[in-house]
């Protein structure tokens, strides 16, 4: 499993008060010279079980970033994910933070080290660099939907999120790929009488199935619906978002999952559709390594098709509007932002995701170019994005931690009829405040 899944898997709990109290002591005098490096140095700080935004810098500073390179030369720490964002509290309130560094796991971290004014305006210097243009529409879309409206991260991954659907089965069974939610509830009804698991689900990762609550609360209710939950100005609990964990536990009940959900895994149903075992599989664009890798796609990468999670009949969204993440971005750090650090801004912004898709096959969201040698799929990916503005976030994206452990650990147990929809969102909304 990539960072990205384990991000989602489990956000660490934070300490934000505390946070936001060292870091507004930190960012009035003095922290300009207790966070500052020598010249020349382009510090990354790494997630130590990430290692392709490494290796793609590494790639960099050998050729495209050649020349920030000479000036400002590249290097790398690392620190496990686990206490990641400690670390990256510690840093920020000591005013130590390195030059690039990853974003961590939970947002409320690296939203409160921007609040204390300690983050470089992305967006800003991308303008005055007159790279602008970098950063593709869609992403900068989730960007903005992620982090209050703020350009202040870049994306070194961009995944879309949506249903794998293996194209044999559906043909033997005279399917066609789901485009409205029913179309998606009769399919699985026709592929369960068949004597295959209709959509393979982690219910013991749980986030897996959160998602498709999420996505039926967008379509049913447009792009801004979780984000009138954070606000304020709306509640889980409302009818029309109980309707949504409804929805998706009925699929459960009617056999969706198939048998035993509570107690499958990532990898095994990653297994489960890559081995034909499944009809369908709601997953993100980071699980292309696996389709792509003929050890473990036994199904083969031309028999799998993608279609974005189907739109609800009558509701506001729809499916234009891709379910998307920016995976782990990047800051950079105010107080060591000097000239060698904005060559290296510049070059990133022109070479980093043509060397990421090319190099490693990673999807980011910087414009790219593309080669003509990409796997089918991965072109069908860049599609969509292609054809995308407007991305919405996963269920937990705007929830505090406490929340999305509460989301994700009860998930099995609402598809599972062990909890109704009413009491499940009734939870989650309890921890939100």
């Amino acid at each position: 499993m990539n960072s990205q899944t384990q991000r989602r898997s489990t956000l660490a709990v934070t300490a934000v008060a505390a946070l936001v109290l060292s870091l507004t002591a930190c960012s009035s005098g003095g922290s300009d010279e207790a966070g500052s490096k020598a010249s020349g140095d382009f510090e990354y700080l790494s997630l130590a079980e990430n290692t392709s935004v490494k290796d793609a810098l590494t790639t960099l500073s050998t050729g495209a970033c050649a020349a920030p390179e000479a000036t400002s030369a590249l290097t790398v720490t690392t620190q496990p994910q686990a206490s990641f964002d400690q670390q990256l509290q510690l840093l920020a309130g000591q005013g130590a933070l390195p030059t690039i560094f990853a974003t961590g796991n939970s947002p409320e971290v690296i939203k409160d080290i921007h609040g204390a004014g300690q983050l470089v305006d992305i967006g800003a210097e991308l303008d005055e660099l007159g790279k602008s243009d970098a950063i593709i529409p869609a992403a900068r879309s989730t960007i903005e939907a992620l982090y209050d409206g703020e350009d202040y991260v870049l994306p070194t991954e961009f995944n879309v999120e949506g249903i794998w659907y293996n194209k044999t089965i559906f043909a033997d069974q005279g399917l066609t790929a789901p485009t409205t939610w029913d179309e998606l509830v009769s399919d699985a009804a026709a592929l369960a009488d068949a004597g295959v698991t209709p959509l393979a689900a982690a219910g013991k990762d749980g986030w897996p199935l959160t998602r498709l609550v999420g996505n039926y609360i967008y379509r049913e209710l447009g792009p801004d619906a979780l984000q009138k939950v954070a606000d304020g100005d709306a509640k889980l609990t409302d009818p029309e978002y109980v309707e949504a964990a409804a929805k998706v536990a009925e699929l459960g009940a009617a056999g969706g999952f198939g048998p035993s959900v509570g107690s499958i895994d990532y990898t095994t149903a990653m297994n489960q559709f890559l081995t034909g075992k499944a009809g369908m599989y709601y997953m993100g664009s980071w699980a292309l390594a696996n389709f792509n890798d003929e050890a473990q796609n036994t199904v083969g990468a031309d028999n799998i098709g993608f279609v974005p999670f189907p739109d609800v009949e009558g509701g506001v969204g729809d499916s234009t509007q891709l379910a998307a993440n920016i995976g782990v971005p990047l800051a950079m750090s105010e107080s060591t932002f000097d000239d060698g650090a904005a060559d290296w801004l510049g070059c990133i912004a022109d070479n980093f995701g043509t060397t990421s898709l090319q190099d490693q096959g990673v999807v980011t969201g910087f414009a790219a170019e593309k080669g003509d040698d990409l796997p089918a799929l991965t072109s069908t990916v860049l599609d969509q994005i292609d054809q995308a503005d407007t991305t919405v976030l996963w269920f937990e994206a705007l929830f505090n931690p406490k929340a999305t452990t509460t989301s994700t650990s009860n998930a099995q147990l609402l598809v599972t009829g062990q909890m109704s929809p009413e009491d499940f969102m009734a939870a989650v909304q309890a921890d939100l405040g």
